[in-house]
């Protein structure tokens, strides 16, 4: 399957539609085996696998180009769809790659567009994909960031472009806590206010079914800290656009073994999984793996509390999605070796809330 370092012209065919609920209940029932152990959760009314792939690491060049639509496809193809990625990975060549992966599997019959939940990020200035004259020097912050509703716009148009597709089923902006590193919570929260009206428009336009917040240090915290996001204020300004039925209702979080903060700190009781429960929010775990520091050396106690997995990478997986209140683990998966390994797992239930109690002990 080539792909190379194409130009969104590349893909001629756009695929119409967003993913719903009878198509994704229909994907998870080609794979009884792996629905009856509980592969597939019910989010935000779609039925995902609580698997999905992510695309975020890898060289800019066409082998690997390749090898990511190779592995998308036979992800697909094997039960997951959840598909994670942003305009700046791999600079646009990540979304090339799951477009030609989709175009692949769809004009084959293998699966339909409506079956499969696609995730994309917009925030930061990409080399290549910066709009010229719609952005002002105070739109950007530190020379790399923007949440302004026009560039997101251009943003959205440029992914739909590079995955083929006519709407996006999840948007986030991308790390939006960076930019309070250079300016206060208040303005924050002034500039984050259009940047959902825009998006509550796109969903409007059908461009866009859900939209979120896709954080690196914005959730991990529970205490306070320059770049902790308010996610109870955030929720309010998106009912004060939307109303009660507003469209914010995804995060995107890092969550791993090393890395369990978001279950383990909490504040009157809460974690902030506890609290995006409570608003009606879904989290995804992303670097799930940490960038393929816990896919080997576990120590034996750990091992010994994941049975069922059979590799250091799957046992850290499995302790992600067994977490409660995490939707889905984002596993990079870089090639067909990769989904083999980590689909492993698919067939193995989830920890029950009790043994995964007992991974803190």
């Amino acid at each position: 399957m080539g792909v190379g370092h194409c130009q969104p012209r590349y893909y001629q065919q756009v695929f119409p539609y967003l993913a719903d609920s009878t198509a994704t209940l229909r994907f998870a029932a080609r794979f009884p085996a792996l629905r009856a152990v509980g592969f597939y959760r019910e989010v935000q009314g779609l039925t995902v696998s609580n698997i999905g792939i992510g695309t975020y690491l890898g060289e800019m060049d066409a082998a690997t180009d390749n090898s990511y639509a190779e592995a998308v496809s036979g992800a697909m193809t094997a039960g997951v769809n959840f598909i994670d990625t942003s305009l700046n990975y791999r600079n646009q060549r990540s979304e090339r790659s799951i477009g030609a992966a989709l175009r692949q599997v769809i004009e084959a019959g293998e699966v339909h567009r409506e079956e499969i939940v696609v995730s994309t990020k917009a925030g930061y200035l990409v080399p290549d994909a910066v709009p010229k004259g719609i952005l002002s020097a105070n739109d950007i912050v530190a020379g790399m960031h923007s949440m302004a509703p026009a560039f997101l716009r251009d943003q959205l148009n440029r992914s739909r472009a590079n995955l083929g597709l006519d709407a996006i089923d999840v948007f986030y902006l991308h790390n939006p806590e960076t930019q309070l590193a250079y300016i206060s919570q208040t303005e924050f929260l002034k500039r984050i206010r259009p940047a959902f009206e825009y998006l509550e428009s796109a969903v409007a336009d059908g461009r866009v079914h859900y939209y979120g917040t896709a954080t690196w240090e914005g959730y991990r915290h529970r205490e306070s800290s320059r770049e902790a996001l308010p996610l109870e204020e955030l929720a309010a300004i998106a009912r004060e656009i939307g109303g009660e039925a507003h469209h914010f209702r995804f995060i995107q979080l890092p969550f791993n073994l090393a890395m369990p903060q978001a279950f383990a700190n909490r504040v009157n009781g809460e974690n902030v999984l506890d609290v995006a429960a409570r608003l009606g929010i879904s989290v995804v775990a992303s670097a799930s793996l940490y960038q393929a520091r816990l896919s080997r050396n576990l120590p034996d106690e750990i091992r010994s509390r994941l049975p069922g997995a059979e590799t250091d990478a799957q046992r850290a997986i499995q302790f992600v999605r067994s977490t409660p209140g995490i939707a889905v683990a984002l596993v990079g998966m870089s090639s067909l070796a990769h989904v083999r390994e980590n689909l492993g797992l698919a067939s193995v239930p989830a920890l029950d809330p009790e043994r995964y109690m007992q991974l803190y002990t």
